[in-house]
């Protein structure tokens, strides 16, 4: 009996799924995998109903997945691709440096968040955190995300009628087109205005704007 086919190497490789709808991107990042030994990528997908499809084939431990892509959104598809593996950990790698955009893919079921600008050890650091079962965010937007969260405490605080103005105002509208649409006076509005961006900690509409966008009003 041949012994030796009975001894055991070593753990067997993590199959890694790489969905991005640049071929480039997929080749920079299998290459980059396959010179680790403790990763083997199984498939790669440049959409979401491919990346579907492979999950259900290849059942992988990790998904390497861009944030935006042609054709249907990426984020929502993570749950779905839950559905298929259970077990099965996410890794988001995209070019987009915004704590709003890391918020949404962790409330989404990511277990991390890298910058495609980011070092090669980064994203095998970052891999190896979400297949034990941990979280990894690149490290430029962790105090960004705590003050994006702290900033969301502060909407909470809003009145519906001061959320309701806040958002008019954040995409464009007068004082005037606000009371018209909310059936106030102007003063009125003007009054729900102000204290709003008391609340807020906010100066002007530049600041509400940029607030708004970070957490997905503008959407």
């Amino acid at each position: 009996m041949d012994m030796g086919s009975d001894l055991s190497t070593g753990p067997d490789p993590l199959g890694v799924l790489i969905v991005d709808d640049h071929a480039v991107v997929r080749r920079g990042v299998r290459a980059l995998l396959e010179a680790q030994p403790e990763f083997r990528v199984v498939a790669e997908a440049g959409d979401i109903p491919s990346a579907l499809e492979a999950v259900q084939t290849h059942q992988p431990a990790l998904v390497v997945l861009d944030i935006h892509m042609p054709g249907e959104p990426s984020l929502p598809a993570i749950a779905r691709m839950k559905q298929i593996s259970p077990s099965t950990r996410f890794l988001v790698l995209t070019m987009y440096d915004d704590p709003m955009f890391a918020r949404h893919a962790l409330d989404a079921g990511a277990g991390g968040y890298v910058l495609k600008e980011a070092a090669p050890l980064e994203l095998i650091r970052a891999l190896h955190a979400v297949a034990a079962g941990e979280s990894y965010l690149h490290p430029s937007l962790g105090a960004r995300l705590a003050s994006s969260d702290e900033d969301g405490l502060a909407l909470d605080r809003l009145s519906e009628r001061e959320h309701d103005v806040l958002i008019r105002v954040v995409r464009g509208a007068t004082n005037k087109q606000i009371a018209g649409e909310l059936h106030l006076s102007v003063r009125t509005v003007e009054t729900h205005r102000a204290r709003l961006q008391e609340k807020l900690g906010v100066s002007g509409l530049l600041e509400l704007v940029e607030l708004a966008r970070a957490h997905g009003l503008l959407d």
